[in-house]
């Protein structure tokens, strides 16, 4: 699963047809919908402006996915836009795409194509950054136990949000979502149960650059 990090465009040309495709990074439905307005302005004198957009819903476990024909022949540009986002599973992502007619008709097939291009083209002028479902927990331990558990978060592929090291250890991790049992397991092995642990339930987490973050 992937999110769109950094948005990109790109334009294709089919009979004097110009496809312009816009990627943006969005977050929920009304951010979705703000930038479709704004695109709808900007282009305004285009004769569509077609969308597909997914975004994770409120509790970040479900998805949301829409799309729009806008006023082309039903399926052939909002349906294939969307269609090429979740084949790739990319979340966090509004595509739009501006047509401006060049006097020939496409049909379908040149739709489905014509849409279906300018969007992949977009994708490759974009960046995206791969994200995993895990389990957040906080762990507070003193030093003399710091290296034991170190090692077994890099045993489990362990991340560290963020860590408070005063008069004892408090880590904030994320676990990746197969590794859950294990590590649970191997923590209280090493602490015979001594250890205080929050479990703060289920997330979606990135890497970017070395920093993880939650969404």
């Amino acid at each position: 699963m992937q999110i769109l990090t950094r948005g990109g465009s790109a334009e294709y040309v089919e009979k004097r047809s110009r496809f312009i495709a816009t990627l943006i990074p969005v977050s929920s439905e009304a951010e979705a919908t703000e930038h479709i307005e704004a695109l709808r302005k900007k282009y305004y004198d285009a004769r569509h402006n077609c969308y597909a957009y997914i975004v994770f819903s409120d509790n970040k476990k479900d998805i949301i996915e829409r799309s729009s024909d806008d006023g082309e022949p039903s399926g052939t540009a909002g349906r294939p836009m969307l269609d090429i986002l979740s084949g790739n599973q990319i979340r966090n992502i509004l595509a739009v795409v501006t047509r401006y007619f060049g006097g020939t008709l496409l049909g379908s097939g040149g739709l489905v194509r014509a849409y279906s291009t300018a969007v992949k083209d977009a994708l490759d002028n974009s960046d995206l950054t791969t994200v995993s479902r895990g389990e957040r927990l906080v762990v507070k331990l003193d030093y003399t136990n710091l290296g034991s558990l170190q090692y077994k978060m890099r045993e489990c592929r362990v991340s560290e949000l963020s860590g408070d090291y005063g008069n004892c250890v408090t880590l904030d991790l994320v676990i990746p979502e197969e590794e859950v049992g294990k590590f649970k397991k191997e923590l209280t092995q090493l602490f015979a149960g001594k250890e205080n642990v929050e479990d703060l339930g289920t997330v979606t987490y990135g890497d970017s650059g070395g920093e993880v973050f939650l969404l």
